[in-house]
């Protein structure tokens, strides 16, 4: 996809009838589809000092964003507490200021990764997390450059979400989307105990099924929680 038909579609949300998560959610695909070099995408909310993954492509943004959440810091995270652009560029070189995550992310398979802070006015609420594991191509000047573009207009779209949407309404959105993780983070550890799998490999599982059956993450993820806790059988 072309990056001024990417700019286009983005600019056509009609953000007053498209749940802000809906919005996010585009918004990382969007970028996943139109940024050279990105083979996934990931979009982090903050409050306070909470991050949580609210739109993502694949178990691998989300997987490399949670590994972030678990130490306390990371790219993603300090671009979305700060509104800077930070860059990896060769995580199999390691990384000085993060060496704990370069490493998880070559383990894999990501070469580099490109964080963009999302400001809104008077704050930054996010980050667009772009994933390279083909090689630094995320980070030529050319992605660089389009990445940050497409971070302003992202920022843009957010700003006007939250224009009109209440306060209430936005918390009550944000939490919901928060809910979904949770729950997707319940039926994750149910189907690594079932299966004897990592928790990394039950959440690929998960999607796996998700695509598959072409049924939302959240909702799959609800009805393994929900058998659990009537003493049915799962399916897994």
């Amino acid at each position: 996809m072309s990056v001024d038909v990417a700019y286009a579609e983005l600019g056509r949300i009609l953000l007053d009838r498209t749940p802000l998560n809906a919005v996010l959610q585009r918004v990382a695909e969007l970028a996943r589809d139109s940024v050279p070099g990105v083979d996934e995408a990931s979009v982090t909310l903050v409050q306070g000092r909470r991050a949580t993954s609210v739109a993502f492509t694949g178990s691998l943004a989300v997987q490399l964003d949670e590994r972030q959440y678990e130490l306390g810091f990371g790219p993603c995270m300090d671009a979305a507490m700060s509104g800077q652009t930070i860059a990896i560029r060769n995580t199999s070189l390691g990384d000085q200021a993060y060496p704990g995550f370069s490493e998880v992310a070559a383990r894999a398979g990501v070469r580099a990764t490109l964080s963009v802070g999302l400001a809104v006015p008077g704050r930054t609420v996010g980050a667009l997390n772009l994933y390279d594991t083909g090689g630094e191509g995320v980070l030529s000047e050319e992605s660089r450059e389009v990445a940050t573009v497409f971070a302003g207009h992202a920022a843009i779209a957010l700003t006007n979400a939250l224009a009109v949407e209440s306060t209430r309404e936005l918390a009550e959105q944000l939490q919901r989307a928060m809910a979904s993780r949770a729950v997707i983070e319940q039926a994750k550890g149910v189907v690594a105990v079932q299966r004897r799998v990592t928790p990394e490999q039950a959440f690929a599982l998960l999607s796996r099924r998700s695509q598959d059956s072409n049924r939302k993450l959240a909702e799959l993820a609800g009805e393994v929680v929900e058998a659990v806790s009537q003493g049915r059988d799962t399916g897994w």
